[in-house]
């Protein structure tokens, strides 16, 4: 599909250009059949190689500085990993190098070390279970069948659903809840060391903040969610020796997962621009604070393109 054309008329240079942003969480080693939606290795540089065809892939700090000074080249694109597992640096980044393109990654700091975030916490206890059902019923739960891998996907989507936006105290206990009810042994380790972050960096990838506990800003008190922004960026500078300015907020839906006063303790903590996950490609009259990103599930070269251009046909979502 000849993209190139359509693409430039969307997304020109100079004063009227776009810039799309691309998110991702993980590049697997193998497909996932509980989340066929996840690359692997294979399918990620498959994409990749349709990105580099089609877009000029900037780091973002560079390009968010130039799309507001007006200079962005035509069809520009970043690309961003949240969270910090540790496949983003084992197996995305090589992939990234190898193809000359480069991403930034936004830590969640307080996984550092290994971690294993609450929701692979329920995700890897429900795949291990063993029978075909599980009652959660006094938990609040209900019952979820798990005899297939479509069963166990959805169940996993319910049970995340259900508690994702709980308190961080009580999204903790009822985490720790289901995988006692699960017999779930210790959590994998998942999540970067901070070698590896220092390893992004040698590799020419940029790094940004993504607070420290991943919660959701919007339940917390405002002095709590200031200080997880705050002391994420602390801890990253700490471990690189060089300043961080870009913020990705959790969860990062405008309205629902942070709001106002999140956008100005983002500003007041330093950060020089800040991505949510609204949909869309920013422009200059975008918030710098709440730019949008996107990425395509689709598995087919002609439907990630088709889907790539219909993302400019998106309305901005921000948080008022």
């Amino acid at each position: 599909m000849p993209l190139r054309l359509p693409l430039s008329i969307l997304s020109p240079s100079g004063p009227r250009a776009r810039l799309s942003i691309l998110i991702f969480h993980r590049v697997l080693a193998q497909p996932d059949p509980l989340f066929p939606e996840l690359p692997d290795a294979i399918a990620f540089e498959e994409r990749m190689r349709w990105v580099r065809e089609w877009f000029h892939v900037l780091p973002l700090a560079r390009a968010v500085e130039q799309l507001y000074a007006g200079t962005l080249p035509s069809r520009a694109l970043s690309i961003t990993f949240d969270d910090g597992y540790a496949d983003n640096v084992e197996l995305a980044a090589p992939i990234l190098r190898r193809l000359g393109l480069t991403a930034s990654f936004f830590i969640a700091t307080g996984y550092l070390g290994g971690g294993c975030m609450w929701n692979d916490r329920v995700i890897e206890a429900i795949r291990g279970f063993a029978g075909p059902e599980i009652d959660l019923t006094r938990l609040g739960l209900a019952r979820h069948a798990l005899g297939t891998h479509e069963e166990r996907a959805r169940a996993i989507g319910k049970l995340l659903g259900s508690i994702k936006h709980l308190e961080a105290a009580q999204r903790q206990s009822m985490t720790d809840r289901i995988v006692e009810a699960a017999g779930a042994g210790a959590p994998p380790a998942l999540m970067m060391q901070p070698r590896q972050l220092r390893r992004l960096r040698e590799m020419g990838m940029s790094v940004g903040a993504h607070t420290v506990t991943h919660p959701i800003l919007s339940r917390l008190p405002e002095d709590a969610a200031f200080a997880e922004m705050r002391d994420s960026r602390r801890v990253l500078e700490d471990i690189l020796r060089e300043p961080v300015r870009l913020f990705a907020y959790p969860n990062g839906v405008p309205g629902d997962d942070y709001d106002a006063r999140h956008v100005r303790m983002a500003r007041e903590c330093g950060f020089s621009a800040a991505v949510s996950t609204a949909w869309g490609a920013a422009s200059a009259r975008s918030d710098r604070f709440q730019l949008p990103r996107f990425s395509p599930w689709d598995s087919t070269r002609l439907r990630y393109g088709v889907r790539l251009l219909a993302n400019f046909t998106q309305t901005e979502r921000v948080a008022a």
